[in-house]
Parts: structure tokens; C-alpha cells; sequence
């Protein structure tokens, strides 16, 4: 091969590099290694940025990180709104609702708003350096543990309201085990390869460990009762849309059917990122069951207790 000829391939090579630079979504071929996660999407990747400003510039155009992105942006937003509108409600709602309830309920937002903001933050800028992807994807994991968290506080106060001592030890169980959790996230020790299989304990654990107080409420007070007390088959739904979510996620299907058809509409974890927000609603709605049937409970109560004393108080001047 002539010198002409070598010059005339490093150019087409370079036309080639700056073409892929410029773009502003490449191939799966085209991306570094620590960008390659899925092979079956094919395309719509987006180039290593090494800016935030580029990354957030994204939010512009379709690519198939977007429906990710906007999916829990959108999500951390309504949850946000909803939790203002909630505040302005709480207390009316019922004369006897008061700061516990407002703590639980704003456990539960502030875990929701942490999980879909921090999402929304590691798929935006997931594609800056290799460094910042990490960075992230840590602070992805670090919001599930907030959502689980904020989800199981509300669910243990109204589940077990009549006794604040499981209420308090069920609280301190899921604490100590998110606390547990985070510092596997954050602490570099726990980030080698070794420590992958005790990091995904700690999850399932985290996880799983909502089923605890769970079972034990059925065996003290029955389906029915803790129906009322905790919106047991609302509890049950978001169960079932996580898990759903995971296997999903897991399994990377459909796109694992028919790859590259769904690189930018429809992929696994796009999925995921929607039964999470649909999760998320339904536990709301049962928290809102559970908060109604408390207080109404607790209104009958003091209404029993005035119902009686006045008759007592008849008895005694008659």
C-alpha cells in the first residue's frame, strides 16, 4: 500500500471518529466499554459527552435513554406537587389528624422524590465519563433504599398504630437495615467484584424485610383487619409491580425477542422505570385507605368514649 493510500485511509478514518463525535446518537459498536450494557439495543446510544452541559443538552432530543430520563423527571415532579397539594389536606382531612401523620406521609414523598430525582440525575448524565457513570449509578441504588425506606414507615405506623412498641421496632429494623444498605452503596470497600453478592443481599434483605411485619399482622389481627389497617391488597399490588418490574428488568425482555426493535420505545428497562411509578401510586393509594380507616377509627372511639360519659353523667344526676 502507497503512502497516498495510508493517508487517504487515516482520513476517511478520522471523517469516521469526528462523525461519530458530532452525533448525536451512535451504535452500539461506536460507545466505550463501560457505556455497553445491553446488546440487544442496538442503537440510540449517546456518544461519551465529558460534559454536563452536553448530557443535559440531551434532554433535547430522542435517543434511548430518553423515556428513562423523563419517566422518573416527571415522576419526582408529581410526586413533589402531590406531596404540597397532600400537605394542604392531611389536617383537615380528619380533627384528629396531627404531626405523625404529616412526618409519615412526607417519609414516603421524600423517599419517592429521592429515588425518581436521583434516577433521572444517573440517566442523564450516564454517558459523561466513565467516573460519573459510577458516581450515578451509586446514587441510584442509594435512592432505592430511600424509596423503600419512605414506603415502609407510613405502611408500620398505620399497620400497627394501636401499639407503638412494634410500631418502634419495626421502624428500627428497616433503619438499621437501610443504614446497612448505604454503606455498601457508599463505602469503596464494598465495591469490588468480592462484595457484589453481599451487596445484593443487602437489597433482598432490605426488601424482604417488609413481608416480616407483614405476616405478623396477619397472624394478630386477620386479612380483613389489616385490609383496613394497612391497605393489605394495595400493599400486595405494589409487591407484585416491583417484582414484575425485576424479572422484567432481569431478563431484559422483549428487546432479548427481537433485538433492536425496541432501542428507543419499549425495552426492559424502560418497563421497570414505569411499573416503578405505578408502584409507587398504588402504595399511595393504600396509604390513604389505611390513614382514612385510622382516623375514622380513632374518631368512633371518641365518640363511644363522649357517648358514654354523657350517659354516665346522666345516671349520676338522676
Amino acid at each position: 500500500m502507497s503512502s497516498k493510500d495510508e493517508k487517504a485511509d487515516a482520513s476517511i478514518i478520522t471523517k469516521a471518529e469526528v462523525k461519530t463525535k458530532e452525533a448525536l446518537t451512535v451504535l452500539w459498536s461506536d460507545i466505550p466499554k463501560w457505556l455497553q450494557d445491553n446488546h440487544y439495543i442496538h442503537s440510540g446510544y449517546r456518544p461519551q459527552s465529558n460534559s454536563y452541559r452536553k448530557s443535559a443538552m440531551s434532554l433535547g432530543y430522542l435517543h434511548n435513554e430518553t423515556i428513562n430520563i423523563y419517566s422518573h423527571l416527571l415522576g419526582a415532579i408529581t410526586a413533589a406537587i402531590t406531596a404540597a397539594w397532600m400537605y394542604t389536606t392531611i389536617r383537615p382531612r380528619f380533627h384528629l389528624a396531627d404531626d405523625k401523620d404529616v412526618m409519615v406521609f412526607s417519609c414516603f414523598f421524600l423517599g419517592a422524590m429521592a429515588c425518581l430525582g436521583m434516577s433521572a440525575t444517573y440517566h442523564t448524565t450516564s454517558n459523561h465519563s466513565e467516573a460519573v457513570a459510577k458516581f450515578g449509578n451509586r446514587l441510584d441504588y442509594i435512592g432505592i433504599v430511600f424509596l423503600i425506606w419512605g414506603s415502609f414507615i407510613p405502611s408500620i405506623y398505620y399497620g400497627f398504630s394501636a401499639e407503638p412498641a412494634l410500631v418502634n421496632l419495626y421502624w428500627t429494623m428497616i433503619s438499621t437495615i437501610g443504614a446497612g444498605t448505604l454503606a455498601v452503596v457508599m463505602l469503596p470497600k464494598f465495591r469490588s467484584p468480592e462484595w457484589r453478592p453481599f451487596r445484593a443481599f443487602m437489597f433482598v434483605a432490605m426488601g424482604l424485610s417488609a413481608v416480616v411485619p407483614v405476616v405478623h399482622g396477619l397472624q394478630k389481627y386477620g386479612v380483613q383487619q389489616m385490609q383496613q389497617q394497612i391497605g393489605l391488597s394495595w400493599l400486595v399490588g405494589q409487591g407484585v409491580l416491583y417484582v414484575s418490574g425485576a424479572a422484567i428488568y432481569a431478563a431484559r425482555v422483549p428487546e432479548r425477542w427481537q433485538p433492536g426493535r425496541y432501542d428507543i420505545f419499549g425495552s426492559s428497562h424502560q418497563i421497570f422505570h414505569v411499573l416503578v411509578l405505578l408502584a409507587a401510586a398504588v402504595h399511595l393509594v393504600g396509604l390513604l385507605k389505611a390513614f382514612d380507616h385510622e382516623h375514622r377509627w380513632r374518631s368512633g372511639v371518641l365518640s363511644a368514649y363522649g357517648h358514654a360519659r354523657k350517659l354516665g353523667e346522666s345516671s349520676f344526676h338522676a
